[in-house]
């Protein structure tokens, strides 16, 4: 018959046992969590290298098939715009939230490089070519938001990080053709097919990748779903942050290089302000991979609508500041303008990481999809406006019509901040 010394001694090491076994556990899911946000990161870069190496390209076409400027914009802008109806069509469809999203981003990498490498076999001058760069650019619709829910279903506390490391990615890999242009080009062939088979790589990648607890299971078709980011109060004012932050961001992006080797050519021969402005371009938009990560720290611990208020108050200052610093030492406006990129792209994952927290489980990949749509959507009119401002009053001035976007995006993130439902946000850290 067991005493009662023996029961407790039993008793004791069950309870071992099984707090060995909870620990071990515990450390496998977090090495599946460290090895699948790793692989995503590298899919998600590997994939979005087909929107990349489009600008990469486009100055060796100009030399070799003499693209005229409307229709080297056209080659550019028919990704973006292709991405907008794709996000468009996949929050209606409500397809982030319907099918695998690693299946989901595995057919999307694999058409998207199949379109990309079609290039190859047409005139790069003709009506084609637009074609096939929209088609890639819808593909994305299936990347890069959907990336982004795959993160959130791993999130313990961690969704800023964990998001910032994806838009950090993305921020490094934007940066990479300015550097590659700096130092005279690429073969547009060997890019395009490169790409294509990187694509390719990042299918592969994602099939490594395990979706995380947080996952819900697919919900059925719900037309309504898209409109959730307006219609609910706090991720109406999540994305009308956004969208102040989208305003600014890509008109960015897209026009410092131009603004910088303006400034430098008043104190730099031409072909020196050309070469540091597209290296200094780099840094604008590659440390902003940095500045994702550090406001994702900064986000799971303080909270989500401070840091992005802070990051957007830097940021729209220096929107208003980089006209002051035009033809000015260029040291000077390089480190405005880094200090610019670092902000300006900072607060980014913050706003995705904040959508996934007040939507519902099953929602998720919808509306991050949905937030997507509007943001690209709006830096369509911004990215085409800003230039026209320059030509029209000059670069000393133009810049300073950015900052509209963060000022509209503190006022959102201090409204949503005084909000009830704030406390969702970061583990109750608005």
């Amino acid at each position: 018959m067991q005493t009662e010394e023996q029961a407790k001694r039993e008793e004791i090491v069950m309870a071992s046992r099984a707090a060995r076994l909870s620990g071990d556990h515990a450390a496998f899911a977090g090495r599946t969590k460290r090895r699948s946000i790793a692989a995503l990161a590298v899919a998600q870069v590997l994939a979005l290298s087909l929107w990349f190496s489009g600008t990469a390209v486009v100055p060796a076409l100009r030399a070799e098939v003499g693209l005229s400027d409307f229709q080297a914009a056209v080659f550019t802008s028919a990704v973006q715009i292709g991405f907008v109806v794709g996000t468009l069509a996949s929050a209606v469809l409500g397809l982030a939230d319907r099918f695998d999203p690693r299946r989901f981003f595995m057919a999307s990498a694999l058409v998207a490089g199949a379109a990309n490498a079609a290039l190859l076999a047409v005139d790069p001058a003709g009506p084609a070519a637009p074609a096939l760069r929209f088609v890639t650019g819808a593909c994305m619709a299936g990347i890069y938001p959907v990336g982004m829910k795959i993160a959130a279903s791993w999130a313990r506390g961690d969704l800023g990080l964990l998001v910032g490391l994806l838009v950090g990615a993305l921020s490094v890999g934007s940066a990479s053709p300015h550097l590659i242009g700096a130092f005279g080009g690429v073969d547009w062939r060997a890019t395009i097919a490169l790409a294509s088979l990187m694509a390719g790589l990042s299918a592969l990648v994602m099939a490594t990748v395990a979706v995380g607890p947080n996952t819900a299971a697919p919900r059925r078709f719900a037309l309504g779903t898209a409109l959730r980011v307006w219609s609910v109060p706090s991720l109406r004012l999540v994305n009308l942050g956004y969208l102040g932050h989208m305003w600014e961001l890509y008109a960015l992006w897209t026009w410092v290089a131009v603004f910088l080797q303006a400034s430098f050519a008043q104190s730099l021969p031409p072909a020196d302000a050309a070469f540091w402005a597209r290296c200094t371009t780099f840094a604008v938009i590659a440390l902003g991979g940095a500045g994702c990560i550090l406001g994702g720290l900064a986000a799971d611990r303080i909270g989500r609508t401070a840091v992005t208020a802070a990051a957007l108050a830097v940021s729209g200052t220096c929107a208003l500041l980089a006209g002051f610093t035009f033809g000015a030492a260029p040291a000077l406006t390089a480190a405005l303008c880094i200090v610019w990129g670092v902000s300006a792209v900072a607060d980014s994952p913050q706003f995705s990481a904040a959508a996934a927290e007040l939507s519902e489980p099953q929602q998720i990949g919808t509306v991050l999809t949905a937030q997507t749509c509007g943001g690209f959507t709006l830096t369509l009119l911004s990215i085409h406006l800003l230039p026209e401002l320059a030509g029209a009053v000059g670069w000393s001035v133009a810049p300073a019509v950015l900052a509209l976007g963060p000022l509209v995006g503190i006022w959102a993130m201090l409204a949503l901040r005084r909000r009830p439902d704030a406390l969702r946000l970061a583990g109750g850290r608005r």
